[in-house]
């Protein structure tokens, strides 16, 4: 099924787009808990309302639990289709999710962009600080862009953030775009890898990696939470 323009009639004002990301948002969760994620992980969703609304999907790994797969197939992610060299120097002043349980620690976020994401330089800049953040962290990131209204591309905010030039470094530029991102690191040296995917209205979503850890990444299917969160809400 395709990917509709949620912020283009008919679907305004009727569906909201705020309702569609937090419905999103909790199928994703159910996706990832009931049918992907191992025993050790768990996924939660995390809302803001400060700027607008702002959904994120967070997979803790919990330390304490077995190390068991939970009789989740295996998933062989495909090669990084472009990476780039990097340095976290600098970077230190940003801000670091805290968990309030000791024993877990954040493996991996999911970002649905939100309007407020890409409306003006500030905000931009704030969201490509918070995933180099998780970047640096050891996280990795997923950002899901199908907001319309506004063309600003956050893949490369952030990646200004390790070039100044990432147009060239990476020649990734989509109106509409789902990536996800990874920080690999082999002594001093560190890599960015990433799998962007260019997203159209009225065709299907891809899936993407979702990195655990170094070696341990699951799929995301963007399609299936879609079109499940498409069903749930009645939207055409």
């Amino acid at each position: 099924m395709p990917l509709r323009d949620h912020f283009k009639p008919p679907l305004p004002p009727l569906f909201r787009w705020e309702s569609f990301h937090a419905q999103w948002a909790s199928k994703m969760v159910d996706q990832l808990n009931e049918h992907v994620l191992p025993e050790r992980y768990v996924a939660a969703p995390l809302i803001s309302l400060e700027s607008g609304i702002e959904v994120d999907v967070g997979s803790f790994e919990d330390l304490s639990a077995a190390n068991g797969a939970g009789g989740i197939a295996t998933f062989a992610p495909p090669k990084a289709k472009v990476e780039m060299a990097i340095d976290f120097t600098g970077l230190d002043t940003f801000e670091v999710r805290i968990n309030e349980t000791a024993t877990a620690r954040l493996a991996a976020a999911v970002e649905l962009v939100s309007p407020a994401n890409k409306d003006r330089p500030a905000n931009r800049e704030a969201f490509a600080r918070k995933c180099a953040s998780y970047l640096q962290e050891g996280a990795s990131v997923v950002i899901v862009d199908v907001v319309t209204e506004r063309q600003a591309n956050l893949i490369q905010e952030l990646l200004a953030f390790f070039d100044k030039k990432p147009r060239k470094a990476w020649g990734v530029v989509f109106p509409l775009y789902a990536v996800a991102l990874r920080a690999v690191r082999d002594g001093k040296k560190v890599r960015l890898q990433g799998w962007p995917e260019e997203l159209r209205v009225d065709e299907a979503l891809p899936t993407l990696p979702l990195w655990l850890a170094a070696d341990l990444a699951v799929p995301l299917d963007l399609e299936a939470s879609y079109e499940e969160t498409c069903r749930i809400l009645r939207i055409p």
